[in-house]
């Protein structure tokens, strides 16, 4: 079951490009960012504010479950898609969140043409997939030790593989 506060801002690919269009024809700038996000932390929370200041309206694409599991391997998710989009949309500066099954938002870029791409400082700018598909792109550093990589290793660290 869906939040009240989150029902109608987690939207289909169809949706949003609709909601994209009648923000961008007011005039509003339409921010994209994507990833897995797993296991939210600081990190992600720090990307997604920084990423709200370049424009009026944030969306974020999340990988689904079959994406996620394939780009970062079989014992992930460990957290579900449904989930983490209800976590991503819980802080304030999100205002749209979107899920995709591909690897990449290279399709979803092309369909959705938001304004702005904000990616994490580890991809370098001929790297960024869909660049093409707008008119600003920035990197931004990321928190240095926030990661989900580093929270795992730091749990199985402590607590031992089960």
């Amino acid at each position: 079951m869906k939040c009240l506060e989150t029902q109608n801002r987690i939207l289909s690919r169809k949706e949003l490009r609709i909601e994209i269009e009648k923000f961008q024809k007011d005039g509003k700038k339409v921010v994209f960012t994507n990833g897995c996000f797993d296991l939210l932390h600081l990190g992600h929370v720090s990307l997604f504010k920084r990423a709200k200041n370049f424009g009026d309206v944030l969306v974020v694409a999340i990988n689904s479950d079959s994406s996620l599991s394939h780009v970062k391997g079989s014992k992930r998710p460990l957290t579900g898609e449904k989930d983490r989009a209800e976590l991503v949309l819980s802080l304030r500066f999100v205002d749209y969140v979107v899920i995709f099954d591909e690897e990449t938002p290279k399709e979803i870029l092309s369909e959705l043409r938001p304004d702005v791409l904000v990616k994490g400082g580890d991809y370098k700018l001929s790297g960024i997939i869909g660049k093409e598909y707008v008119r600003e792109v920035y990197r931004l550093p990321f928190l240095k030790g926030k990661s989900t990589t580093g929270l795992i290793d730091l749990i199985i660290e402590r607590y031992g593989s089960k």
